[in-house]
């Protein structure tokens, strides 16, 4: 196990100096470290596909890049290393973790790429290393992959396995996004914002039996299964971003009412999302985007949500209806309110980093949610 300044130590006498990614719990010691580095750049992405391209702009100005993800979302970043890094021959450190490392109790979400992430990167062209997990290996590491870089001009990955970085926690001085304008500018406790099963308790104290609900990936599905498992929720797990148009998906083939409960980070992830919703004008869904403004499942790192207003991008795109709220009683008028105007319908609802301390996954497998799911929704 190597610490975060280590790397970052290496990867600067190697040249590197302009970092981009999508956190994972495996990467966020090495994200932290970089974040609390004040000489370093790091623009977090909505999507791994858009690292890249950040990463490929940076290095068309200039910069040596590195981009970090996981492997779940590779699939997400291979249209741009095969079609934008190849054909214009432009390089970039890729590190990729290793969720689902076959011998590793993980997620079933990490089983499929777990298997195959180093057959993916060989088939795509992008030669590959385990990530240095040793000050010994850490130099010769990186300059064999410099070395790749340069003389190929094209990606090079390392891929992470768990445990290879030292934990590393924020700084207390690390910049949190600040709100401003329409909204209250957020303090740095979040003390002024319900918390997110604050808020889901009191969408399911008004949601009735008959509604059906998807809850997107992470932390949100995880707290509705602790507050209340029942056959109408479908709890997504992996696929970032997938939860409104799986409910669009829902939407059009069904009467019900349909709640999507979206997280920022995945609603900027797939923010396409919003203008085929708008577009299809599903008159059956509501989606609701509990915004704590950081990537919660893998340690705080902010997303980009405070410069973004959902409920004006939600009518730019089609929506009937778009409100912002920020406490439990505003969440309340919403839900009220979404019943007497036309939808699709966004309610939009700031809230507070964290979780329940003790906080468990869903004990029924994902093909059973789903089954269940598609009997409530027949009868």
């Amino acid at each position: 196990m190597i610490t975060a300044s280590e790397f970052i130590a290496e990867a600067g006498r190697q040249g590197f100096d302009f970092y981009t990614g999508v956190p994972c719990s495996f990467l966020t010691p090495l994200i932290n470290g970089v974040l609390n580095d004040r000489v370093l750049k790091y623009v977090g992405a909505t999507s791994e596909g858009e690292a890249v391209a950040i990463a490929a702009g940076a290095w068309l100005a200039g910069r040596q890049t590195v981009v970090m993800c996981q492997n779940s979302g590779l699939g997400n970043a291979v249209n741009p290393l095969t079609s934008l890094n190849a054909p214009f021959f432009i390089p970039s450190l890729l590190i990729t973790t290793w969720r689902g490392q076959p011998g590793i109790p993980d997620e079933p979400q990490h089983q499929v790429m777990g298997t195959i992430t180093q057959d993916l990167l060989k088939l795509i062209g992008v030669p590959q290393a385990r990530f240095p997990t040793t000050t010994e290996t850490l130099a010769p590491t990186l300059a064999a992959a410099n070395v790749s870089l340069h003389e190929r001009s094209l990606p090079f990955a390392l891929v992470m396995e768990k445990g290879s970085v030292q934990t590393e926690e924020l700084k207390p001085d690390t910049p949190l996004p600040r709100i401003t304008g329409r909204h209250v500018e957020r303090t740095a406790s979040g003390a002024s914002l319900p918390t997110r099963v604050a808020v889901l308790e009191r969408f399911l104290a008004a949601t009735d039996d008959e509604t059906a609900v998807i809850a997107t990936t992470g932390k949100c599905g995880r707290e509705l299964f602790t507050l209340a498992d029942r056959p109408q929720h479908l709890y997504q797990v992996g696929s970032m971003g997938g939860a409104s148009a799986m409910g669009l998906g829902v939407a059009l083939n069904t009467a019900k009412t349909v709640v999507v409960l979206d997280g920022d980070g995945a609603a900027l992830m797939k923010m396409g999302n919003l203008a085929t919703i708008g577009a299809n004008r599903p008159a059956n869904l509501i989606h609701i985007l509990l915004d704590n403004g950081v990537h919660d499942s893998t340690g705080g790192q902010a997303t980009v949500s405070a410069s973004v207003d959902f409920a004006a991008v939600a009518l730019a795109c089609g929506y009937q209806y778009a409100t912002s709220c920020q406490t439990l009683d505003d969440f309340d008028d919403a839900l009220r309110d979404v019943a007497n105007h036309a939808r699709p319908a966004m309610i939009h609802v700031r809230i507070a980093p964290g979780s329940l301390a003790t906080l468990g996954r869903p004990t029924v497998a994902p093909v059973d949610v789903a089954r269940r799911f598609k009997a409530f929704l027949a009868r």
